[in-house]
């Protein structure tokens, strides 16, 4: 009812509101046993919690719930009997469902059982007064608006007690992945597995036998989490959210986890025994870096096993150029160009083991001029492209520097 509107109570003589509080008043306690008894009958599995005093937190709520929803009518203001709060005590009922894991469905259904039997005993308080029908008739819908406000408490109540717990868990979650993902920590826990079956069993994760690490890249700065499977954990507090994969090679999982990563970019790594999972987020983080220097493709988020390789030769980037240098110091008295098509007839030559037709075929140049190459190659590198070693540590360069887009396609 809008606050504008008069309410029907004040033309209701004073004295007889007066009475109609009072006996109201008086009815409360026992009004309020009512509700709960009959509350309990429909929902024999409601927990029956006590407050300080020993008295049901139940039965404190609904008599005050009917107290502050009297106490209105002897507003001496005049204001409508839909205005005022009811108690706080809703939202703890309301956080009580939370933390049980229970919806609100129940609970208010308890409500409206507990108006409807409020409605019948202050109805026949009102008839046995001759209290005028507008005057009830507005009482009954002010009930059902006081209704609305004991959810509107509860449901405060529950969403408060959900963000706490949901908060908690990614609290414990952080903390699990930490224990997980940190390596060996500066003091080590007397029994790790232990300590990290206790830490996984506060979130309720079962512990597989194998891992899979990711490293997210944001596709922007507000991006929504991505909507991972709860067995997946999330860590979306680092500049690059990581996640931990139980058991990524069960049927289906890939497929799952593709679509859920949808819109984003970065790497997930081998699948390791759960002790090695920093040995999994490691080469994750090498291949999100590859990425960034578009050394690696940055579309979706790509599987490191499908790109071994190239973690494996451009990862370690300083030892590979050392080695480029001592392997390929032949060529520094060629120009720029000359020496990029000698490189790339020397890779040619050593992926085929073949001769100069093949090598040509893979080239796209004359039988001829790759002869004529693979000479200059000769004098360059007299004996040695014949000794295997050699021939690995030049295809290992030469396939680095080809990763890194310094040699043409094969």
């Amino acid at each position: 009812m809008p606050a504008t509107t008069r309410s029907a109570w004040c033309d209701v003589p004073r004295l007889q509101v007066k009475q109609f509080a009072a006996l109201a008043m008086e009815e409360a306690p026992r009004l309020a046993e009512d509700i709960l008894d009959e509350i309990r009958h429909e929902y024999p599995q409601l927990p029956l919690i006590l407050d300080e005093s020993g008295e049901p937190m139940a039965l404190v709520g609904i008599r005050r719930a009917i107290e502050g929803f009297v106490r209105r009518l002897t507003d001496v203001s005049g204001s409508t009997v839909t205005e005022g709060q009811p108690p706080s005590v809703f939202q703890e009922f309301g956080r009580g469902q939370s933390l049980h894991g229970r919806s609100l469905d129940a609970l208010q259904a308890m409500y409206r059982l507990g108006v409807k039997l409020a409605w019948r005993r202050l109805a026949d308080i009102g008839q046995r007064l001759r209290i005028p029908p507008p005057a009830m008739y507005e009482l009954a819908e002010s009930g059902y608006e006081y209704l609305d406000g004991l959810v509107d408490q509860s449901v405060r109540g529950y969403a408060e007690a959900a963000a706490r717990q949901a908060g908690e868990r990614l609290r414990q979650q952080r903390k699990l992945m930490a224990l997980l993902l940190e390596g060996q920590p500066a003091v080590a826990p007397p029994d790790p597995v232990k300590a990290l079956t206790e830490r996984a069993a506060r979130i309720g994760w079962p512990v597989p036998d194998r891992v899979a690490v990711g490293v997210l890249l944001r596709p922007a700065r507000d991006a929504v989490a991505p909507a991972v499977g709860p067995d997946v954990l999330l860590d979306m507090e680092t500049e690059r959210p990581r996640l931990v994969v139980p058991d990524p090679d069960a049927a289906g999982r890939p497929e799952l986890l593709r679509r859920a990563l949808s819109g984003w970019t970065g790497a997930v790594g081998p699948a390791v025994a759960l002790a090695e999972a920093a040995k999994s987020l490691r080469w994750a983080e090498a291949a999100v870096t590859l990425m960034e220097r578009d050394l690696l493709p940055a579309a979706g988020v790509l599987r490191c096993t499908e790109h071994t390789q190239a973690l494996v030769l451009l990862q370690p980037e300083e030892l590979v150029d050392d080695l480029a240098r001592r392997a390929l110091a032949p060529l520094g008295h060629c120009g720029p160009t000359h020496a990029r098509r000698l490189a790339e007839t020397l890779l040619a030559w050593l992926e085929t083991r073949g001769g100069a037709p093949e090598v040509a075929a893979r080239l796209g140049v004359h039988p001829q001029t790759v002869r004529y190459r693979l000479r200059q190659i000769r004098e360059l590198w007299g004996d040695e492209v014949d000794d295997p070693d050699r021939r690995f540590e030049l295809e290992l360069v030469l396939r680095a520097r080809r990763l890194r887009g310094e040699l043409g396609p094969p």
